[in-house]
């Protein structure tokens, strides 16, 4: 059983951020050790009675498999007392009675638990795991939790991607842990102050001078780590294999792009909408397209079938870890790979593949993308569909190619010529040079 003494002294600077600041955000790089290093704060914070009752927010696969393992897994955790509380209403309730150090819950269900308290919150310290899904200011997680934040006297928001899609993704993040002291009080005053928008009011990019600005208000509170500094990795090799639409379903890619519509076998498939439309497009370069209500589907080519069907007979060796973007992805995947296994919402299947019992593991990004330890069971990894999410993007990968993989990650990406695959590739390479020039910033200052 691993002890303290196994931690890593950028494990411990981290450490040491954490207890000096009440509220706080370690922007820590896959494969750095955030879940015992989040756990030794708690630890020593419960020890020196700096807190009683501390809640540990998560996504559900992770709530469920992760956090408990790594408590297990080191020996000065093993005194945490911890209960989960996911599953039905009656589960869940029954859970919260049970006198632990550490609760632990799914995101889902943070305003429900929120209400479930009313005015007797408990929990003076609250961990948010991947606290970027927090960044909606809109959303029911991130309203619920701010009626409460005066109860909370710590908080730890973890996180390898704070800004997926640009620094408007900040400002939810912060203001939980500051009420809005540092970036403004509401998303509007921090978009007025700090960006200006198009013509259309849709698309708001920085003014001049302020990144810098929003790098240095939010520098004390937050501490940035990353993996290449400190660890010796493995290569990362990407690749991309495109597929060349026959000219006649090129026509009618090119024609439900520009048209907003395409008839397939009588049935006229519309969009009403660009985001709908790019969302069409994806399903018709991957292969298949929903016709009316994500049931019935249209199967247009296999070209991407056929040439992951490829990569297999050219990797005979190798575990292969799939990314699939819908169900109808998913659908054929099982069709032309039977002995194909599906990451299933327990996790069951992890164990399994790290084992090396499967050659072939189909998961959603949304799946597989937090939280989860996949690197000791192969390391190559196909993006069969992508998808617009840099935070989805980079955490998949990071399963495979993160600290203890042995081998270099080879991370190939089968590509749709001239259709929107392309784009997609351009927006995440876009996305991530935003993200990485706020995490180089508080890299200096750290």
């Amino acid at each position: 059983m691993l002890n303290e003494s196994n931690l890593h002294e950028y494990q411990r600077r981290a450490i040491t951020f954490a207890k000096n600041n009440p509220k706080c955000a370690l922007f820590l790089d896959l494969g750095l050790g955030k879940t015992v290093t989040t756990l030794t704060v708690i630890k020593d914070l419960l020890d020196s009675f700096d807190v009683n009752k501390v809640l540990v927010i998560s996504p559900l696969r992770v709530t469920n498999t992760v956090w408990h393992k790594e408590i297990a897994n080191w020996s000065h955790l093993k005194d945490l007392s911890y209960v989960i509380a996911t599953g039905t209403e009656r589960e869940r309730i029954a859970a919260l009675y049970k006198t632990v150090d550490v609760t632990l819950i799914n995101r889902e269900n943070v305003p429900w638990l929120v209400k479930h308290y009313g005015a007797k919150f408990p929990f003076d310290m609250v961990v948010i795991d991947e606290s970027s899904s927090f960044k909606n200011p809109s959303s029911q997680r991130f309203k619920a939790l701010r009626k409460v934040t005066n109860k909370i006297t710590r908080m730890i928001q973890l996180t390898a991607t704070p800004s997926p899609n640009g620094l408007l993704d900040i400002w939810s993040q912060i203001s939980l842990l500051d009420d809005g002291k540092r970036l403004g009080r509401t998303m509007t005053a921090y978009k007025s102050r700090f960006f200006e928008s198009d013509y259309m009011g849709y698309k708001f990019n920085p003014r001049e001078g302020s990144k810098q600005t929003i790098y240095q208000l939010i520098e004390d509170i937050t501490m940035t780590l990353k993996a290449e500094d400190y660890l010796d990795m493995p290569d990362r090799i990407d690749s991309i294999i495109k597929v060349q639409l026959p000219t006649s379903i090129k026509k009618q890619y090119d024609d439900l792009e520009k048209d907003f519509l395409i008839i397939i076998n009588d049935d006229t498939i519309t969009t009403t909408s660009a985001a709908a439309l790019a969302n069409k497009l994806l399903q018709f370069s991957n292969g298949a397209i929903y016709i009316d209500d994500l049931k019935n589907y249209e199967v247009l080519h296999d070209l991407k079938i056929e040439a992951l069907k490829e990569i297999v007979e050219e990797n005979p060796n190798e575990n292969l870890l799939i990314a699939y973007n819908y169900k109808t992805d998913l659908i054929r995947l099982q069709e032309a790979f039977p002995k194909a296994v599906v990451l299933d919402k327990k996790g069951e299947a992890v164990d399994k593949w790290n084992n090396g019992d499967i050659k072939m593991l189909l998961a959603h990004p949304m799946s597989a993308g937090h939280g989860l330890n996949l690197q000791k069971g192969g390391s190559v990894i196909i993006w069969f569909g992508l998808n617009w999410s840099l935070e989805l993007y980079q955490q998949f990968n990071g399963r495979v190619h993160r600290q203890g993989q042995e081998k270099p990650t080879r991370i190939i990406h089968i590509v749709a010529d001239g259709c929107i695959d392309e784009k997609v590739i351009k927006a995440i390479e876009s996305k991530a040079e935003t993200q990485n020039d706020l995490l180089d910033h508080l890299k200096l200052i750290n």
